[in-house]
């Protein structure tokens, strides 16, 4: 029996900006026979550098490439997240025997009985399976009804994403690096997507929208505007970065706390997956890379068993959620603390300087998450 993949959308079109994939995620694509699809689609940035935004003054620097290679096996990934889509989806595609895919397919409710779950979709339609893995956003129905009505949580902070040809920008912003610019209340990010032709170019920093805004409404030069109001003290090589960007888009992010207990990710025949049950502020680069895990963990799981038996999946999905919740709610914690830490002013921001500079790559590295995912329990 093949797996139903329900999405709301009536088409898999280009949506996004660009994401960072570590060296756990990377070796998730790697397993499944996706690398030469990566190679083909992303950068591979040699080093993470941290600078101030005002001075320009270096803070800090990781070495990636090779050198994430040596320490932990797998390279360091930058790329459009319409490529990752893309590359994903064909993956499906050429499984056709094995998954179904359903567009416009969008989740009214389920029904779980002791032989499988019903999926009720808005058309009045319905979909029966062995079980229901949620895989709908922060926003998530599936967990609604698992979880019960749970308010997301506002940050406080806004994301403006834009990106900017490479050929546009000067020599010294072209560099194959991930960089990281900090100040109080507020990050800018960059780095390399589509084999480097073009940079993602993210700044996050505090503030709130009016209630009822819609951010989309607004126009490029209301966002160019506000985002230059607030880096009007930073360098001139960030400004210039920021003023390449054409077309800025603006996120209000929200997110929930850190997961309290594996109840969190699976009951019964039922599970959640990514950003449905873990959504996680930007600050540790990993939303995307938790969910790729999670779908590793579930196959893997899945490869356990007998296919053309009656898999007991309960008892699946509890090992699923047992393996994946405290490591989901490590990175949603850790995530959360960058935050805190890259917007930090007085004397946080002087101690973090400081430990830039003693503690070096030490501080920058993440050796228990790059060396994940961990096998299931």
């Amino acid at each position: 029996m093949p797996s139903v993949l329900l999405e709301q959308a009536p088409a898999f079109a280009e949506v996004g900006a660009g994401l960072q994939l570590g060296p756990n995620a990377v070796r998730v694509l790697s397993d499944w026979g996706l690398m030469d699809a990566l190679q083909a689609c992303a950068a591979f940035p040699e080093a993470l550098r941290v600078r101030d935004a005002r001075s320009g003054a270096s803070l800090g620097r990781l070495a990636l490439g090779a050198m994430a290679l040596v320490r932990h096996g797998q390279l360091y990934a930058t790329l459009h997240r319409a490529d990752l889509h893309a590359l994903l989806l064909h993956a499906v595609q050429r499984r056709a025997d094995a998954v179904q895919l359903r567009l416009s397919s969008r989740l009214a409710a389920y029904e779980e009985s002791g032989g499988g779950v019903c999926a009720r979709l808005e058309d009045g339609d319905s979909v029966k399976g062995d079980a229901l893995i949620g895989c709908d956003g922060l926003w998530s129905r599936v967990r609604t009804q698992m979880l019960g009505e749970q308010p997301t949580r506002a940050t406080g902070h806004l994301a403006y994403r834009g990106m900017v040809r490479a050929a546009d920008l000067p020599p010294a912003l072209r560099a194959n690096v991930v960089t990281a610019w900090l100040a109080p209340r507020l990050h800018v990010v960059h780095y390399p997507v589509k084999q480097g032709d073009w940079f993602n170019v993210v700044a996050v920093v505090q503030g709130s929208l009016p209630a009822g805004d819609d951010p989309q409404a607004w126009t490029h030069d209301a966002h160019a505007s506000d985002l230059r109001r607030v880096l009007s003290s930073a360098c001139t090589e960030l400004l210039t970065m920021v003023d390449a960007v054409a077309d800025w888009k603006l996120w209000a992010l929200n997110d929930r706390v850190p997961m309290q207990g594996a109840h969190e990710h699976a009951r019964g025949r039922v599970a959640l997956l990514g950003d449905a049950a873990h959504p996680m502020r930007p600050y540790l680069a990993q939303g995307a890379a938790m969910a790729i895990e999670d779908a590793w963990t579930l196959g893997r799981l899945l490869q356990g068993t007998d296919e053309h038996a009656s898999r007991d999946w309960p008892a699946l999905l509890a090992r699923y959620a047992q393996t994946r919740w405290q490591r989901n709610a490590r990175v949603q914690a850790r995530s959360q603390r960058n935050g805190t830490i890259f917007h930090a002013s007085g004397p946080l921001r002087w101690g973090r300087n400081t430990a830039m500079t003693l503690l070096r790559e030490r501080l920058l590295d993440n050796p228990w998450l790059y060396g994940g995912p961990p096998e299931p329990a």
